[in-house]
């Protein structure tokens, strides 16, 4: 059980880790300043819940790493982060299309995280549910002004939305670590979350 939680903390500790670094990539090259400012404030709040995780992580792992072992020390190989967060950051249409897919996810996922058995992670979900409103806000508005835009700007999003949509269905499929803690009531299932994902993407 203990071996199964710390497996699930650094999943969810990777995905935030490798998708604030993805978001970082834009400092300095985005196509706005005010959206430059937003998507280094965006990555900062990715980290920010990822350092809380790491954080548990070595608390479970009682092994005397810090922290910063966890994503400087280990091999790449042994990330446990879904490849949706993981791909190249794209053009700015892709990046948005990748944050509209998985801050949806993050959204549905923090609001029944926060009802889990698991304290320490129903903590970190109720302060990351509100960062992430904001994160889905923000790219929401964004593929929907670019979809709405130009025929280019609509042509990139739509090509955006079709190349990550693939992407997607591992957010769903959970691995054998999550039906462990599944099973013992600790942890929301993803598969209940995948209507309601649909759904929300549908409406945007």
């Amino acid at each position: 059980m203990k071996a199964a939680l710390l497996d699930y903390v650094l999943m969810l500790a990777d995905n935030a880790f490798i998708h604030g670094h993805r978001l970082s990539e834009w400092c300095g090259h985005a196509p706005e300043l005010e959206v430059d400012l937003a998507l280094t404030n965006l990555s900062l709040d990715d980290l920010g819940a990822a350092r809380q995780l790491y954080q548990y992580a070595v608390e479970l792992e009682n092994l005397g790493h810090d922290e910063d072992w966890f994503p400087y020390q280990r091999d790449t190989r042994a990330f446990r982060n879904v490849l949706l967060v993981e791909l190249p950051k794209g053009n700015f249409a892709e990046t948005m299309a990748r944050c509209l897919y998985f801050d949806t996810y993050q959204f549905l996922f923090y609001t029944a995280l926060k009802q889990g058995s698991d304290s320490r992670l129903a903590a970190i979900a109720e302060k990351s549910l509100k960062e992430v409103t904001y994160h889905l806000r923000f790219s929401r508005e964004w593929v929907i002004r670019l979809g709405d835009g130009t025929e280019e700007s609509h042509d990139k999003m739509l090509q955006a939305l079709t190349r990550y949509k693939s992407y997607t269905g591992e957010l769903f499929q959970p691995v054998e670590y999550e039906l462990t803690l599944i099973e013992q009531g600790c942890i929301p299932d993803p598969r209940t979350l995948k209507t309601a994902w649909i759904n929300l993407v549908r409406d945007v």
